[in-house]
């Protein structure tokens, strides 16, 4: 199972933003909010989605910043419907060789 680094620098609030977390179990999920560290928060205490109840602890592996809900929303539609190995290459891509393979 692949690692990523969890991001250290989180957006500030009413920011909107499309995240990806990686679940206890190595799976992936995908988000967007504008309260990322509310979110996130949430997710941890089982209250953030049906998918990562029972996954956690999550990490927040990826964020992409947006000026609007509606641009955030669309952003998650788009990679919700990308394969696993295009998800890991997005991650990657965006925060260069930051895995740990396990």
């Amino acid at each position: 199972m692949t690692q990523f680094r969890e991001i250290i620098k989180e957006p500030d609030d009413g920011v909107c933003c499309m995240y990806i977390l990686q679940c206890s179990d190595g799976s992936l999920y995908t988000g967007w909010t504008n309260h990322l560290q509310d979110r996130l928060k949430a997710h941890n205490s089982g209250r953030g989605a049906k998918y990562t109840k029972g996954r956690g602890p999550v990490r927040c592996v990826h964020v992409e910043t947006f000026a609007s809900k509606e641009e955030a929303m669309s952003r998650e539609f788009a990679v919700k419907h990308l394969t696993r190995a295009e998800k890991e290459n997005l991650i990657l891509g965006a925060s260069g060789d930051s895995h740990i393979k396990s």
